[in-house]
């Protein structure tokens, strides 16, 4: 199994940034498909930056703001956020995912989470 703790959330004004952080550790994933999702409150989760490292795909909301950075040695991702708008508030998960030939598998393990809640 895998473990994962984000960090980094807190309130920010609208045009500001943040910069996310996941620690993970454990078994039975593939560092390489670490990748970010969010959920609002009554929507659900959806992907943020994901998929394999250097092939990630970003929701459509957030191209050109938002980046994710990847950090082995400290068994770590990011992801950068730029150009914050009260759409961005909501809940962010790291995921975690298998892969098979470079391609990442289904993603069903997350951490608990944190806040980012743009004003």
């Amino acid at each position: 199994h895998v473990q994962l703790v984000e960090s980094g959330g807190g309130t920010v004004q609208a045009g500001g940034s943040l910069r996310l952080s996941c620690v993970f550790s454990g078994y039975g994933y593939n560092p390489y498909c670490m990748a970010w999702f969010r959920q609002a409150p009554g929507k659900e989760r959806e992907g943020v930056a994901t998929g394999w490292s250097g092939e990630e795909t970003y929701a459509e909301t957030v191209k050109g703001r938002f980046t994710i950075v990847r950090d082995y040695a400290n068994s770590r991702i990011y992801l950068q956020m730029n150009n914050l708008k009260p759409e961005d508030t909501a809940m962010y998960y790291c995921g975690a995912a298998r892969a098979i030939s470079g391609t990442c598998l289904e993603y069903k393990n997350w951490g608990p989470g944190t806040q980012v809640t743009v004003s």
